[in-house]
């Protein structure tokens, strides 16, 4: 998961800056944001920014997004009555936008009977399209108070937990996000929890800037990566008065400098997990050698499997350098391993939304 630091949930984009994808982007980047998450579809239908609305106001704001170095997750309602066609739509959507990640809400309908069976099907279907995309359940606080809720079925292929820690009608942020992680660590499978705290108003109850703040020290005391808040348009109308500037102003700090993607790409290697490579990879991606050109997941999921297990088995991989800049790189490396070397590892990439979109490789193994 490299998903972290502060980010916020928004609804409906029309009510966010007036709609200006340019100065929603200059202030998420201004208040030092990392990500946005976006509604993306609701049900089995597209949504593209607000309600009964054709246009598209989505991909103009993740161009600008991406132009600040800044994540985009999109979210999607789900009902669980058609499993087959939400799980379709989120596929379309996935590859329409390029998504860094897919946050799946799950709520009240998820607690009816034969709900299981939904979970099962539009998570193995989606993870069937995309198997090495981040993945976060977005749903209730406490598990202890709604058992019905599929959480086994859905936390078993979801990389994130996005808990909405929302204390509605009370005034302890920080108690009610300690009692969501222990509940949550107690459940399996376990995953990395990133809460969504309140920065809205409803019924009379509203966050103030103490309680804010609270939730932010408590989520930094607990070691948690990252934090999101809901939602945008209700923490920038003016009604919840000095939220946004709490949020905006409070320095997450502890998150190393992002590293070029030629970096993260070699310590991906180290790790030999081909799913810590594919997350670098645009969906269609193509990789080249010598040899022959392959394109998509599960076949760079081949390809990385047979160069761990085959080709340099129990490598070590070192970075000798890196050029280029904006979407191209050049990379020169070498590897150790058990049945070779490599002394001069040349790669070349093309960079899509901040992903490797084209991957040429060269390299001979020297055997010990």
């Amino acid at each position: 998961m490299d998903l972290q630091g502060k980010g916020f949930f928004t609804w409906k984009i029309p009510g966010c800056e007036h709609g200006d994808p340019k100065k929603i982007a200059s202030l998420a980047a201004e208040s030092g944001l990392t990500h946005l998450v976006l509604k993306v579809a609701d049900g089995t239908g597209a949504y593209n920014g607000n309600w009964g609305e054709s246009r598209d106001y989505i991909t103009p704001l993740i161009s600008e997004l991406r132009g600040k170095d800044i994540k985009v997750y999109g979210w999607h309602y789900l009902y669980g009555n058609d499993p087959n066609g939400e799980s379709t739509v989120a596929i379309r959507r996935i590859r329409q936008f390029n998504l860094d990640g897919y946050v799946i809400d799950v709520e009240k309908e998820y607690k009816l009977a034969g709900k299981k069976a939904a979970a099962k099907r539009f998570m193995s279907q989606l993870r069937a399209a995309y198997p090495a995309l981040p993945v976060a359940l977005s749903s209730y606080r406490y598990p202890s108070l709604h058992p019905q809720v599929p959480w086994k079925e859905f936390l078993e292929h979801c990389t994130i937990n996005m808990p909405q820690v929302y204390w509605m009608k009370a005034h302890n942020p920080g108690e009610q996000l300690l009692k969501t992680v222990r509940e949550f660590q107690q459940i399996t499978p376990s995953r990395p929890i990133i809460p969504t705290g309140a920065a809205f108003r409803e019924f009379g109850w509203k966050p103030t800037t103490d309680e804010v703040l609270e939730f932010m020290r408590k989520a930094k005391e607990l070691n948690l990566k990252g934090i999101n808040f809901w939602e945008w348009a209700a923490a920038r109308d003016g009604n919840i008065p000095g939220v946004w500037e709490a949020i905006r102003d409070f320095p997450w700090g502890g998150s190393p400098a992002p590293k070029d993607i030629c970096e993260r790409y070699v310590a991906a290697l180290n790790t030999h997990e081909t799913s810590e490579l594919l997350s670098l990879y645009t969906n269609t991606a193509v990789h080249i050698n010598a040899s022959r050109s392959i394109q998509g997941l599960e076949n760079l999921r081949t390809w990385y499997t047979q160069l761990f297990n085959t080709l340099l088995p129990d490598a070590t991989f070192k970075l000798v350098g890196y050029s280029g800049a904006g979407n191209s790189r050049h990379l020169t490396w070498t590897a150790t391993s058990t049945r070779g070397n490599v002394q001069s590892g040349s790669d070349t990439l093309g960079l899509l939304g901040g992903k490797i979109n084209y991957h040429y490789s060269f390299f001979n193994v020297q055997a010990v």
